[in-house]
């Protein structure tokens, strides 16, 4: 059994992606400056950190 004609997408072509990569091109270095520190932080955590922090929501402790 087939499927049905509407169940059936067109492959992308990437507009999204390339909109985001003119916008990101475009803008350069005019962001504010938090969001290029949040942009440029490290994409991971130290494992003692997320631990410590694991243990802490367990305990039920609070920020």
């Amino acid at each position: 059994m087939s499927r049905h004609i509407t169940d059936r997408r067109t492959p992308s072509e990437g507009g999204r992606l390339k909109k985001f990569t003119e916008v990101e091109r475009v803008s350069g270095d005019d962001r504010h400056p938090a969001t290029r520190a949040l942009h440029e932080r490290a994409g991971t955590r130290d494992d003692a950190v997320r631990m410590r922090e694991y243990l802490r929501i367990e305990r039920g402790e609070t920020a």
